[in-house]
C-alpha cells in the first residue's frame, strides 16, 4: 500500500460516526499539500429550497481544513481545533457531488490557516472558505 493511500485510510477511520460520515463526505486524496475530499449535493445536504446547504460547504470545509492540520501534528501531544472559518457561497448546487480542496496558506507551532476551495462536477467554484486552527496541548 502507498503513503497516499495509508493516509487516505487512516484518515477515514477518524471520520467513522461524524458529522464528516453522516453527511457522506467522503476523503479522496491526501498530499504533502493538500487533502480533498467530495460531499453528496442531496437530502443530507439541501436546505428547504433544494440548493446545497451553505452550511453544509462550511462542514466540508471546516472538515477538510481540520483534517489537514491534524495530520501536520504529533496528536499524541497536540489536538487541532477550528478557532474562526469564514466562507463564501458563489453558486448553487442542487445534485451530484461538491469537491473540496484544502491547501495550507500558515503552519507555525499554535496555529494553522487553511483555504478550502469547493467547486461542482463542472469545475465552477461553488465555495471559497478560509480556517484558522488552533493547535493546542492534549491534556
Amino acid at each position: 500500500m502507498d503513503k497516499n493511500t495509508d493516509t487516505v485510510e487512516r484518515v477515514k477511520q477518524w471520520c467513522k460516526n461524524t458529522m464528516i460520515d453522516h453527511l457522506g463526505i467522503e476523503i479522496t486524496e491526501v498530499s504533502e499539500g493538500y487533502i480533498c475530499g467530495k460531499m453528496p449535493v442531496d437530502q443530507r445536504t439541501h436546505q428547504p429550497m433544494g440548493l446545497l446547504h451553505g452550511g453544509a460547504s462550511v462542514v466540508l470545509a471546516e472538515s477538510l481544513g481540520s483534517l489537514g492540520a491534524a495530520l501536520r501534528v504529533d496528536l499524541t501531544k497536540k489536538a487541532c481545533v477550528g478557532l474562526e472559518i469564514n466562507a463564501n457561497h458563489l453558486r448553487g448546487a442542487r445534485e451530484g457531488w461538491v469537491y473540496g480542496k484544502a491547501t495550507p496558506i500558515h503552519v507555525g507551532r499554535s496555529t494553522q490557516v487553511w483555504e478550502i476551495k469547493i467547486t461542482n462536477e463542472g469545475g465552477d467554484l461553488v465555495c471559497i472558505s478560509r480556517m484558522t486552527v488552533a493547535v493546542i496541548d492534549k491534556k
